[in-house]
């Protein structure tokens, strides 16, 4: 149990000036309020709001919160009133007092309009104060250190299993990452103590039996000391829940892990590390597709840092963080963290936050308490939103929802004839995601018709369903037409001479129904006008087949490098923005040149996988000159104008650097001011005065890239920097 004065000491260690009368007077009213009552455990009662304030204090809270944690029980266990602890301490202390006990009487498994009214207005109080929410959670992660006290085993695992559910969710929110994760352990706990006590195990033993993190600690340290580099190194495991978690999604077990270990790199200054990143890229073989850039890309709960997974120092997987120690307080105590940096009164505006934006906008236009506690909940606490009808009735829709899923979930009529939609009363984008609260009008029109665009719009599978449902019906007559077209050009080309109906005996040999689906397959690649040449006239193709036989003893052959395997799905030709395709055609840009929009391409028909967009320019079309039957003319779609940022694409380039500090650092913000994205990046060679450096990033089109490349060149610390195709 903290004392006093050891609270006293712990506050004045970061916080000279604090107020240290009003703490003693908080913590002389407590005391006096709470008498003789006892917890559970049967020491006396004050030792609980005492162990509360010294967590807020762990965090580095302002007086008023800590004076709150000493009194957040006295209005719900004692004769104490919200007037009395205005006039003896002050309003702002006696508002976040009611706020946290507003909370503390809410039974989340009852809904009763009482309850929701409470906590409707507790979360009224929050998005004023979010100091609130930080003392019910510094209560909670306390009540949940000494749940072993508890008496009745239902009461023990009501308590984690909410706790689990609701406030560890809610700390995760606010970038409260040790208190999340401490509360997530606690509860796990208690909710399935055998394998709790299985996994501590093997953690123990595998921590006697190995210093892995000390060595890989040690040999870290010394490449950063020795490229005179001064950070912290330190290696954390990962927590039990964490780690059941991950077991029971992979089916993995224990020994199968093998990232149960982060390491952290803690700099004094954000530019150092991306000049760790690549050395670290440097030293040891990067796993693909396992880097995140949380700086330029913070999280919404402000947590910023760099992951990379690499293969060690001794051939093991490992994932390092890398951060400044900025950076590092707020992944730990999140907007606790403010307080420390931003110097501020103590007051946080909580208006930063998305999801209490969203809680705002829910109590302006929710009226029902109920409606609104089952909504507030939802926001918090799921992976699904909830809207309203202009009527008022409530319709359940995935995270992520849009006006057109919601159209769709009404009837499929609505949907496909969905012109615009009204969000709260206003004209939106059919695309805008949902949220919940939200009331959705749907405006439909006569002749309004879906189009393949649509599908990039919706999450639920129902409103996927309709539309495709819908183009397949629409696109057939098109995919009739346009194999009607190439069919014709070749045979006219060759001087055949053929009638529409002998097409019946190529169907029979495809086994298609009818001539249609020979037109429909010519144009989506699954069949070729040699192989109808083969059924009407098959003397001439067996003469031409010989004919080719003998003109080389071996088939030609040529290898594209692997570029097929490096091939990029995509969606359709109005997701990548193409015209001069068929709509249902699969369309995939080929890696082997990687084109960008605004220069010219061709599309190449690929039997049984769709068209491959290629560069005009690109080597290997090389293959198909003599295959004129496989081309498509095809280009970019022209881009609107405000249309905002389309579809992101992966151009690649080679940059030779000096050596110099802070050159990576450079780079990079060279590549953010021109709003690039970088999405892996390689050490390929290293010289003695310079050093070549791969990098992927992604484009909106090739004035994009070349923006780019211009602000990179502008750089002198760049010796040259060329694009990369193939």
């Amino acid at each position: 149990m903290i004392r006093q004065y050891e609270l006293i000491d712990k506050i004045l260690k970061y916080n000279e000036k604090a107020d240290i009368a009003l703490i003693n007077r908080a913590y002389v009213y407590s005391m006096k309020a709470h008498g003789n009552q006892k917890r559970a455990s049967g020491e006396p009662y004050l030792t609980h709001p005492l162990e509360v304030a010294s967590i807020l204090a762990d965090l580095q809270m302002d007086e008023a919160t800590v004076c709150t944690g000493l009194l957040h029980d006295t209005l719900e266990d004692t004769l104490t009133t919200y007037d009395e602890l205005k006039e003896i301490f002050s309003e702002e202390i006696a508002d976040l007092t009611e706020g946290v006990t507003k909370l503390s009487r809410i039974n989340f498994n009852n809904k009763s309009v009482e309850q929701a009214e409470n906590f409707r207005k507790l979360f009224m109080a929050m998005t004023k104060d979010i100091r609130v929410l930080l003392v019910k959670l510094s209560d909670r992660l306390h009540n949940m250190r000494t749940i072993d006290h508890m008496k009745k085993e239902t009461s023990k695992l009501r308590v984690a299993k909410e706790t689990i559910d609701i406030f560890a969710p809610l700390a995760d929110r606010i970038g409260l990452y040790a208190v999340k994760v401490e509360l997530e352990d606690l509860a796990f706990r208690t909710l399935n103590r055998d394998e709790y006590d299985k996994i501590e195990e093997r953690k123990t033993f595998l921590r006697q039996q190995d210093d892995l993190i000390s060595r890989v600690e040690s040999e870290l340290q010394s490449e950063l000391e020795e490229h005179k580099i001064e950070a912290r190194v330190s290696g954390r495991e990962k927590t039990i829940y964490s780690i059941y978690n991950k077991m029971v999604k992979k089916n993995l077990t224990f020994d199968q892990l093998t990232d149960i270990v982060a390491y952290r790199i803690i700099l004094d200054d954000k530019a150092k590390c991306y000049e760790v990143l690549g050395l670290i890229h440097n030293l040891y073989k990067a796993i693909p597709g396992r880097f995140k850039d949380y700086i330029s890309n913070a999280k919404p709960n402000g947590y910023q840092s760099l992951h990379t997974s690499v293969i060690g120092p001794y051939g093991q997987r490992i994932e390092i963080q890398i951060r400044t120690q900025e950076m590092h307080d707020v992944s730990e105590y999140g907007v606790a963290a403010h307080w420390l940096y931003k110097q501020s009164s103590g007051n946080i505006n909580p208006s930063s936050y998305r999801w209490v934006k969203e809680l705002k906008e829910i109590l302006q236009t929710t009226e029902d308490p109920e409606e609104f506690l089952e909504n507030t909940k939802m926001d918090l606490f799921s992976d699904e939103v909830f809207v309203f009808t202009p009527k008022g009735d409530l319709i359940t829709l995935p995270y992520g929802a849009t006006p057109l899923d919601f159209a769709y979930n009404v009837h499929s009529d609505v949907g496909n004839k969905t012109h615009s939609a009204k969000i709260n009363g206003r004209i939106v984008p059919l695309k805008t995601r949902l949220n919940n609260g939200d009331q959705v009008e749907i405006v439909t029109r006569k002749g309004q018709v879906p189009n393949p665009g649509w599908r990039e719009m919706v999450t639920t599978a129902k409103a996927r369903s309709a539309i495709n449902r819908y183009l397949r019906a629409q696109e057939l007559d098109a995919q009739i037409k346009l194999g009607r077209e190439i069919l014709e050009k070749a045979m006219r080309r060759d001087g055949y001479s053929w009638v529409e109906k002998d097409l019946q005996k190529v169907a029979d040999a495809q086994k298609l129904q009818g001539i249609d689906d020979v037109f429909a397959g010519i144009a989506q690649g699954r069949l070729f006008p040699r192989q109808v040449v083969a059924v009407l006239f098959p003397e001439v193709a067996e003469a031409k087949e010989r004919e080719e036989r003998a003109k080389a003893d071996t088939p030609a052959t040529t290898s594209t490098g692997g570029a097929a395997q490096r091939l990029s799905q995509m969606d359709d030709e109005n997701a990548i923005g193409i015209d001069g395709l068929v709509s249902g055609l699969a369309v995939q840009i080929a890696g082997c040149c990687t084109p960008l929009p605004g220069e010219p391409i061709v599309g190449i028909i690929n039997t049984g996988k769709g068209v491959n967009i290629h560069a005009k320019n690109c080597k290997n079309l090389e293959q198909f000159a003599e295959d004129p039957d496989r081309w498509l003319p095809v280009k970019w779609r022209e881009k609107d104008p405000e249309g905002g940022k389309g579809k992101a694409f992966v151009a690649r380039m080679r940059l030779t650097l000096t050596h110099a500090p802070g050159v990576l650092s450079s780079v990079t913000t060279a590549i953010f001011n021109v709003e690039g994205n970088i999405v892996d990046l390689h050490i390929e060679s290293r010289g003695t005065d310079s050093y070549d450096m791969r990098c992927d990033v992604e484009v909106q089109d090739l004035d994009h890239f070349n923006r780019m490349l211009t602000a990179l060149r502008n750089l002198k610390c760049i010796i040259n920097v060329e694009r990369l195709q193939g």
